[in-house]
């Protein structure tokens, strides 16, 4: 196995590879290579590497796939998670799910919570709870204990997520808090008002950004969620198991979180997306699926 990590991150690649070998994993099964993509992607297409996973930005890995020839591939891309929050739901547990879910690791996690539907009985009192928690966050510095916005993986990154707020806000949505940058880290950010089209809506921001807008029927937040080219995870807030179901059959995602945020996963549950967010499944039963090919056997002991 070749294990290549994104330069901006490569110490926590080396740190497994050490755990890997003191766990007793054989000598040279794993490598770790550190290289720019122009190095690494004549691997992609040595016939010698059977599989190919890739985790990572839709564009690149689109193109991966596009030119690994006869190998398997298992994608893992981009995502813009949509979380519901009916009024039946418990408020201060949806509350301080989407709030972790939202700005965990600085938002930069392919399911993380970016849009939130708020049924709007209870909408005005949601954001109003959900601001005062994001302006609790601790900002800064990630040595300190109580940091949980670290800085994003590069400055152009952070520049990137402000544009996208300043863009939204020129179209007309709303910044409820946030919408500030000192270098690679942007404060937590909650934008109201926003248009399907905006890209802190259509797109994967990969910053501390959620969206929130109310809805008056279940079955039009279903279709709004559903209304995206990511299709990794969603989350419903919501203990009437009609509308469970109607969500977990009307929505085109890899998997539907009840009761908790999108940002959830176990490794032993099938975790993947469909449409831009990726082909196949990971977890430990899916990746020893992938690693391998069935055989059959037949035999006869009679003659």
């Amino acid at each position: 196995m070749v294990l290549k990590p994104p330069q901006q991150a490569p110490i926590t690649s080396l740190k497994l590879a050490e755990l890997c070998y003191e766990a007793g994993l054989p000598p040279k099964a794993l490598s770790v290579l550190h290289s720019t993509p122009e190095v690494a992607e004549p691997l992609v297409q040595d016939d010698r590497f059977k599989l190919l996973s890739f985790t990572g930005s839709a564009r690149v890995g689109w193109h991966l796939k596009s030119i690994a020839g006869k190998k398997k591939v298992v994608l893992e891309l981009g995502g813009n998670a949509g979380a519901i929050v009916h009024s039946d739901a418990d408020l201060e547990w949806a509350i301080e799910r989407c709030t972790v879910g939202g700005y965990a690791f600085a938002g930069q996690v392919c399911i993380s919570v970016q849009r939130i539907l708020i049924h709007r009985p209870i909408y005005d009192g949601f954001c109003e709870r959900l601001v005062a928690e994001t302006e609790k966050l601790g900002v800064g510095d990630p040595m300190d204990d109580g940091t949980v916005i670290a800085p994003l993986i590069e400055e152009k990154h952070a520049a990137r997520v402000i544009d996208w707020i300043e863009e939204a806000e020129a179209d007309g949505a709303t910044v409820l808090t946030g919408k500030k940058r000192e270098g690679s880290v942007v404060w937590p950010t909650v934008l109201a008002d926003t248009k399907p089209d905006m890209k802190v809506e259509c797109e994967e921001i990969f910053g501390p950004v959620v969206t929130v807008r109310p809805y008056d029927d279940f079955a039009v937040a279903v279709k709004i969620v559903d209304d995206s080219v990511y299709g990794l995870q969603a989350g419903v807030f919501t203990h009437d198991i009609r509308l469970i179901h109607h969500a977990y059959t009307d929505l085109e995602v890899g998997g539907l979180i009840v009761n908790d945020y999108p940002t959830m996963r176990v490794d032993n549950f099938p975790y993947g997306g469909v449409k831009n967010s990726g082909l196949g499944r990971e977890g430990v039963k899916y990746t020893l699926q992938d690693y391998t090919e069935p055989r059959a056997l037949v035999m006869d002991l009679k003659h």
